[in-house]
């Protein structure tokens, strides 16, 4: 699969989004939305609204990375407000096969995020669901965290898990993403990167996203890294 840039917004001037959104408009696959609600993760941000108000200020296709409680219940309004695709919490879902099947149903891709802690072994049987799975290679909850090497053994077994099966799944690496980690992440075996502090910390967010486009093209070519 091709390599996929996926600016986070959750390092963007809040105060205009819809400028920072269209500062990557040409260079970006996907505009990633972090929504937390301060009880899964100790931070709060935005909800269905703005992500309806994005929606219309933006060509990107929104990709919601839902870090609630109770992403069962709340899933489909993202959808409904214009997510192209919503990736939940394994930790916090009731139900990831409903949840992800509701999902599809209403309209957009379906993801499903992992803790640094949490087993992939576990969610093997499920991944036929989902449409993506996010690695996350920080601890949710907060920008401008340091990367976490240690992740890459997973995003490994997941992409062989893939390739010995056939499934069809973008892998997505959210969490300390930039020049210096990136080429790493794409030898494992990612193929979606979300950078926030990366691209809008730059003086030039559009370039940010190119030259990180071209650091992991780069470690795809390299001699013994395979899809």
């Amino acid at each position: 699969m091709s390599v996929q840039l996926a600016p986070s917004i959750l390092s963007a001037d809040f105060a205009r989004l819809a400028d920072e959104a269209a500062a990557v408009a040409d260079v970006a696959d996907w505009l990633h939305v972090d929504v937390m609600d301060n009880h899964f993760v100790p931070n709060l941000t935005l909800g269905a609204p703005v992500v309806a108000a994005l929606h219309a200020a933006t060509p990107l296709p929104l990709d919601c990375h839902l870090m609630i409680d109770d992403p069962d219940r709340w899933a489909v309004d993202f959808v409904e407000a214009g997510a192209a695709n919503v990736t939940f919490h394994a930790e916090a879902a009731r139900d990831v096969v409903e949840t992800a099947r509701s999902i599809r149903a209403a309209g957009a891709r379906a993801g499903l995020a992992l803790k640094p802690d949490t087993d992939l072994d576990d969610y093997f049987d499920v991944l036929p669901e989902f449409d993506m799975l996010l690695v996350m290679t920080v601890e949710p909850g907060f920008g401008g965290q340091h990367f976490m090497a240690a992740m890459m053994p997973k995003v490994a077994r997941a992409r062989r898990f893939l390739r010995d099966t056939g499934a069809a799944l973008w892998i997505q690496v959210d969490g300390g993403v930039d020049a210096d980690t990136i080429e790493q992440c794409a030898a494992a075996g990612a193929d979606v990167f979300v950078a926030g502090s990366a691209v809008y910390n730059a003086d030039d967010p559009a370039a940010a996203v190119v030259a990180l486009r071209e650091r992991a093209v780069a470690a795809l070519a390299e001699p013994g890294v395979s899809r």
